[in-house]
């Protein structure tokens, strides 16, 4: 309880909105209302211990930030937690820089998951079906098949004049396909030379043409 007061003032001090839980099984319920961005738990607790209260909010709030706190005697306890997630640990006794260090830290990084969220959320918007334009008959047969194909593990031929759109259809493919989360990686063939396209795709080492003065890796490398 002393602990988690002391959390409480120091973080308080310095503007954050703090709320507190006397035990695992609080902590539960609380995070059922309201999940929180930031949770700071004590290794050592009663009851559901913080290392069981690790385990549940990383699988149940995978995007919660948890911080533990730990006495010397637990140091490698601590780093085992930081092994399942934890995104740091707070030795005791700690002082009040050593919680607002930490907790700045964290704060970080949500900020930074938040905003490849919303890149995401982004990226899909202005590369799904969106920016097709268009309500015609065509049009819309073209959607089905793009929703079709997109969910398949299958290679894609897109064919067209130029200027049709075939990379926003193959954009649309992928954002909309289980690999929304990896790069779209577009290649202009036709601009490339032969030699210069297996280089791109490939790479290729350090002397093994006139030119390659260093070793480059391929895009499917």
């Amino acid at each position: 309880m002393i602990v988690c007061e002391s959390c409480k003032r120091i973080l308080e001090e310095e503007g954050y909105e703090i709320e507190t839980a006397l035990s695992g099984k609080e902590a539960f319920e609380k995070m059922k209302v309201s999940p929180f961005d930031i949770v700071i738990t004590d290794l050592k607790m009663p009851g559901i211990d913080g290392m069981e209260v690790l385990r549940t909010f990383r699988k149940e709030y995978p995007d919660s930030i948890i911080i533990m706190i730990t006495g010397f005697s637990t140091v490698e306890t601590a780093v085992e937690a930081m092994k399942l997630g934890a995104f740091d640990y707070i030795p005791k006794p700690f002082t009040p820089d050593e919680v607002t260090i930490v907790v700045k830290k964290a704060i970080e990084k949500k900020s930074l998951m938040l905003e490849n969220i919303y890149l995401r959320q982004e990226l899909q918007e202005k590369y799904g079906f969106h920016n097709i334009v268009g309500k015609s008959k065509k049009i819309q047969e073209i959607y089905r098949i793009i929703a079709k194909v997109a969910t398949t593990d299958s290679t894609v031929l897109i064919y067209g004049q130029s200027g049709t759109g075939k990379e926003l259809i193959a954009r649309a493919i992928h954002f909309n396909s289980p690999r929304r989360e990896k790069q779209f990686v577009p290649v202009d063939c036709a601009v490339l030379s032969e030699n210069l396209l297996e280089s791109e795709l490939f790479g290729h080492v350090r002397g093994s043409f006139t030119g390659a003065v260093t070793t480059k890796p391929g895009l499917f490398e």
